[in-house]
């Protein structure tokens, strides 16, 4: 499945997440520092560094991904946070579905789920973060 993202530059994802750290997550060998975007087979960096700052404009990606991901998988941090109403209901008018985990749970969710092929997102915060 090939996703459209009006010219963000992506990163492929080729067997899942192997390690994480507190501050990290490591795909395909390579280190990627802070909070990562995925969808599909495809990665990139985020800008949220901490719970508070995941909002309606650090997920406006959506917006123009295609075609639109079914789930979208918040890894929290170490622990899971209710996300903002707001939020939530952006997610929804989107289409996609939500479901919000610590990340090393996000993390394994995303894998198994899109190695079944389905049509999923995770927004991953590092482990370490804890609120």
């Amino acid at each position: 499945m090939e996703f459209e993202f009006l010219g963000m530059q992506m990163n492929s994802i080729s067997g899942g997440f192997f390690r994480f750290d507190e501050t990290s997550f490591k795909v395909n060998g390579v280190k990627y520092e802070g909070s990562l975007l995925c969808v599909g087979n495809l990665l990139m960096s985020w800008s949220p560094r901490n719970f508070s700052q995941i909002t309606t404009d650090s997920l406006s990606i959506f917006q123009t991904v295609r075609p639109i991901p079914e789930l979208l998988i918040v890894g929290c941090g170490r622990y899971n946070h209710p996300l903002n109403p707001q939020v939530r209901q952006f997610i929804k008018s989107i289409g996609m579905k939500l479901e919000i985990l610590d990340s090393r749970n996000a993390a394994s969710t995303y894998n198994i789920l899109n190695e079944e092929g389905r049509i999923v997102a995770a927004a991953l915060l590092p482990y370490g973060v804890t609120s």
